[in-house]
């Protein structure tokens, strides 16, 4: 069977990082404490939403107000803000015809997880989604990836994940996966490099070549 394949989502398939630095502003508007840092939240981009807001908030009742006003923008304008990264939904596709079985392995919720899917195209190539819904530890703890996995049927040694952040390298590396870390996204080379990405890669371009390199290492 080809090498199973796992996704990150925002910043890896999908440009949305605009919308989620517009969301977060709209969310601490007004807020008495002020708001985080871009590069502080940016920072936490791969991480479940309510984690990352009780990083800047101690009450539970404010992380709940916060999450309500960052969704009412994120839905409002979530289909205007979010597009594909160029050349990605090719490449997704390219590897459904070769028989990778793929599944999304993301932090955000798998309802808005699915709404992203099927608005850019991707719905049918990616049938798998673990989101925040589907596991109580996130990344960079190893279940999600383990529970896509366990969904694809697939070994450790037979997958690889392809995600923009440390979270998702970490994720991944504790799982037993190989990773791929692109740098269009939210976290820099370095960073990738720091959280022991097998290889980084630049463009969307070079993703096909990168599976290919590592599906061979693993074999």
């Amino acid at each position: 069977m080809p090498t199973a394949l796992l996704f990150d989502l925002d910043g890896t398939l999908i440009d949305s990082i605009e919308l989620i630095m517009r969301s977060m502003r709209h969310a601490f508007d007004g807020y008495a404490a002020g708001a985080p840092s871009e590069d502080a939240w940016r920072a936490l981009i791969g991480r479940p939403l309510a984690d990352s807001f009780r990083e800047f908030v101690a009450h539970e009742p404010e992380v709940g107000r916060l999450i309500g006003r960052y969704r009412e923008y994120q839905l409002e304008h979530h289909d205007r803000l979010v597009r594909p990264y160029d050349g990605i939904v090719a490449a997704i596709q390219g590897f459904a015809a070769a028989g990778h079985p793929m599944a999304l392995v993301t932090s955000k919720a798998d309802w808005l997880a699915e709404r992203a899917l099927v608005h850019v195209g991707l719905h049918a190539a990616i049938p798998v989604i673990v989101g925040c819904d589907s596991c109580t530890r996130h990344k960079p703890h190893p279940e999600p990836v383990e529970r896509a996995l366990a969904l694809l049927r697939a070994a450790p040694a037979d997958a690889i994940f392809v995600g923009d952040s440390p979270h998702d390298v970490e994720s991944g590396r504790a799982a037993g996966v190989r990773t791929i870390g692109v740098t269009w996204g939210a976290a820099a080379r370095d960073e990738l490099t720091r959280a022991g990405a097998d290889v980084v890669i630049d463009e969307v371009k070079q993703l096909p070549a990168a599976v290919r390199r590592l599906a061979a290492e693993g074999g």
